[in-house]
């Protein structure tokens, strides 16, 4: 036998206990799932997308299904990685056309944009509802999730900042904002809305 075919089965195996963990809402499987396996996410989103914030976005959207779906992730049926990658190259797919839709369709939309000075009653409402929406959503995470997505993405830290700030190592933080934002996402889907960009995003 291989020594790297062996080591590669022992690694999906250990992936499937961490899927088991996650269907169970376990975010520390969740973190290590992400921390194993997303620069193979990325990197087939990337090739697909060309485009590097594309991809990143693709990958988050994957891990939130992941989270979301982990529970229908079925062993018999392929390797938890194939799993992952059968999920990117959809998506990635997917947004590839809606690029291109959005670009066929931008003169259209930009001709039609009018814009005004001052929101509505019915647009601060809405803001007051979607600020209400993310509050809850925030206090749905564990403390540790909810103190760094609150300081990269409302207290306009970067991640070294952060890593600072906490005495944390800076691949820990950045682990916890993205298993953060993954929740997040998947709580706050009914607003369709993204968050605000952290001030180091990719770093």
């Amino acid at each position: 036998m291989h020594p790297q075919r062996h080591e590669g089965s022992r690694g999906e195996a250990s992936r499937e206990l961490l899927l088991r963990r996650v269907a169970a809402g376990d975010q520390s499987a969740m973190a290590e799932f992400y921390d194993q396996t997303s620069a193979v996410a990325f990197g087939l989103a990337l090739r697909i997308l060309g485009d590097h914030a594309a991809a990143e976005d693709v990958v988050l959207e994957v891990y939130v299904q992941v989270w979301k779906q982990a529970a229908a992730y079925d062993a018999s049926r392929g390797s938890p990685s194939a799993w992952l990658l059968a999920l990117t190259r959809s998506r990635a797919i997917d947004q590839r056309r809606s690029l291109r839709r959005d670009r066929a369709t931008e003169p259209l939309e930009a001709a039609a944009d009018i814009s005004t000075d001052a929101p509505g009653p019915e647009t601060l409402t809405v803001a007051a509802e979607r600020h209400r929406f993310v509050q809850k959503a925030l206090g749905s995470l564990n403390a540790e999730l909810r103190e760094v997505i609150c300081l990269a993405y409302f207290g306009g830290f970067s991640h070294s900042e952060i890593a600072r700030e906490l005495g944390q190592p800076l691949g820990t933080v950045k682990t916890r904002i993205r298993t953060g934002m993954i929740q997040l996402r998947a709580l706050l889907a009914p607003l369709n809305a993204p968050l605000p960009v952290a001030k180091e995003d990719r770093s």
